[in-house]
């Protein structure tokens, strides 16, 4: 189950306020089943045993996103775009049915759909009214006609009572038709409600277009789900926005009926827009156009498990015409994240290995020997410069990370301080064998979590790495040796094996799906927005 709607009381054409939000994949079939239910619940939808089972139908994600095939009744295919979204909308409708196939009499769902590319935030609403008025109905078929016996007078048992006023807001499309945004809840007995403050997308409020034409409709609740119309005005989001701050936007609460009939009818009621506020979200690619810079770091196992790279059993063999897995990861990964880093130059890091000129074991050692800049040119200047180290140390041992994670830690601190979403940093950790040092590791992971910074590592070679799946995360929250438990989730690990017969780009697309996610969790938990673009430079 992935949710449910809210109940709607004594209608049989119930429009429902819930938005479901369901992940699409292209390459996937995914089957969707919606069921209809009469709730006996007294506080919202009971168990299914407690309730009537009124109809389902099932189809796919594709299908509704394509909407219903010509000559199928209700395809309203409005196309909307707005502020750096692609929006596409369907509108499909198909009969309910009961168990074993049985048609549900002629009842349908209609269901609507938007494809989102994007997120343009959430706008967080207060509204209230004032002096609306009072329907209360006199006499059988009023929503009050409960009648009770005084001094043998029949009297409304709720002669002094007033309407239960609610709100509705509906986005006007492009092709004229109206989709519910949001219902408020309903306020007993009160002519001058104040509703709760409640939040919507942009997306679902106005498809981000501000000028798009909103209808507001205030209605007296009646249980039996016969609501009075007490009036309506139209706004948009633009002219919503002139509440932000002290201010505040009112308009008349009309009733067309009776501005006809009456001669000096003035409204229905105000309605008060008592305060907004604009949550933007921003996305991956927000922060990127804004400027922010993807630093990629590989580092690279030298311990003495790989086996000598003279040998052609050798991990770190270099055969002249097929590479290696450490450089197959390598230009899988490092291809992808080049296209985010302007000046394309990577950090080149080794670990595990005695290293001229002293031949002392380093956990973090420049594999082009130039300890005050690490860097080398390009995917292709870090493969030269790895070719390059092989013949000039001795691989040994043992694996320890946690120094390759602090050392980048530390420039990613240093990053922090500026506080602008100006560089990202991911860490590419190849190895053979599960870590040494997996309590300081943890450790290190754990204190990475608050900077921005993820990483990558890559199983190579045919070793157990059993333990290293505690690290990922994916089975529960990566904890320090004293509990601390991380901020993010930064940790992505896959053993190279299971890429072994498939394209680069698998490995790629695995191991970086979860980078978009992590940057914009980062940034957000830190509320630094996407910086301003810069200008380009003339050649």
């Amino acid at each position: 189950q992935v949710d449910r709607s809210e109940v709607i009381k004594s209608n049989l054409n119930p429009v429902f306020a819930k938005i479901f939000t369901v992940d699409y994949y292209f390459e996937e079939v995914q089957k969707l089943r919606f069921e209809v239910y009469d709730s006996h619940g007294h506080a919202g939808v009971g168990t299914h045993d407690d309730d009537d089972f009124l109809g389902g139908t099932e189809c796919t994600v594709g299908q509704v996103s394509l909407g219903t095939p010509p000559g199928d009744p209700a395809v309203l295919p409005p196309a909307n775009a707005g502020l750096s979204q692609i929006v596409a909308q369907k509108r499909v409708t198909k009969p309910l049915f009961l168990k074993y196939g049985k048609f549900a009499g002629k009842s349908t769902i209609t269901i609507i759909s938007e494809e989102i590319s994007g997120n343009n935030g959430y706008v967080e609403l207060a509204f209230r009214a004032k002096k609306l008025d009072d329907k209360v109905s006199w006499g059988p078929g009023g929503h009050r006609a409960g009648w009770g016996v005084l001094c043998s007078i029949l009297l409304p048992q709720d002669l002094f009572s007033k309407s239960d006023p609610f709100l509705e807001i509906y986005r006007i499309d492009d092709d004229r038709s109206e989709q519910l945004v949001y219902r408020t809840e309903v306020v007993k007995n009160n002519l001058s409600p104040i509703w709760e403050p409640f939040k919507v997308s942009l997306n679902s409020l106005c498809s981000c277009e501000e000028k798009r034409k909103l209808r507001c409709v205030v209605w007296d609740y009646d249980s039996r789900g016969k609501h009075d119309f007490i009036g309506e005005f139209f706004t948009t989001f633009e002219e919503m926005q002139k509440a932000m701050g002290e201010n505040k936007v009112q308009w008349d609460c009309m009733n067309p009926k009776y501005k006809i009939k009456k001669r000096n009818y003035k409204n229905s009621g105000v309605v008060v827009l008592l305060d907004l506020k604009i949550h933007r979200v921003y996305s991956f690619l927000d922060y990127i156009m804004g400027g922010c810079q993807i630093h990629f770091t590989v580092a690279i196992d030298f311990t003495a498990s790989n086996g000598d790279p003279r040998n052609s059993c050798s991990l770190h063999y270099i055969n002249p015409y097929q590479p290696n897995e450490y450089l197959k990861a390598l230009v899988a990964v490092g291809e992808i994240c080049q296209d985010y880093d302007s000046d394309k130059k990577f950090s080149a890091l080794g670990f595990g290995a005695r290293i001229p000129p002293k031949y002392e074991v380093s956990h973090d050692f420049a594999i082009n020997f130039n300890p005050d800049n690490d860097e080398c040119e390009g995917i292709q200047g870090v493969v030269e410069s790895y070719q390059s180290c092989l013949p000039k140390i001795q691989l040994y041992g043992p694996t320890n990370v946690a120094p390759i994670i602090s050392k980048v830690a530390r420039v990613a601190a240093d990053e922090e301080r500026t506080k602008e979403a100006s560089q990202y940093f991911i860490l590419l950790i190849l190895t053979d064998g599960v870590v040494t040092d997996m309590a300081d590791t943890r450790e290190a992971i754990v204190r990475a979590s608050y900077l921005p910074m993820s990483i990558i590592i890559v199983g190579v070679g045919n070793a157990d790495f059993t333990d290293m799946q505690i690290l990922d995360g994916d089975d529960g929250v990566l904890r320090s040796p004293k509990g601390e438990p991380v901020l993010r989730d930064i940790v992505q690990f896959v053993p190279f094996r299971e890429f072994k017969n498939a394209s680069p780009t698998a490995l790629a697309k695995c191991v970086l799906a979860e980078v978009p996610k992590q940057v914009v969790e980062y940034y957000s938990y830190k509320a630094f927005p996407p910086r301003c673009p810069r200008p380009p430079t003339p050649d």
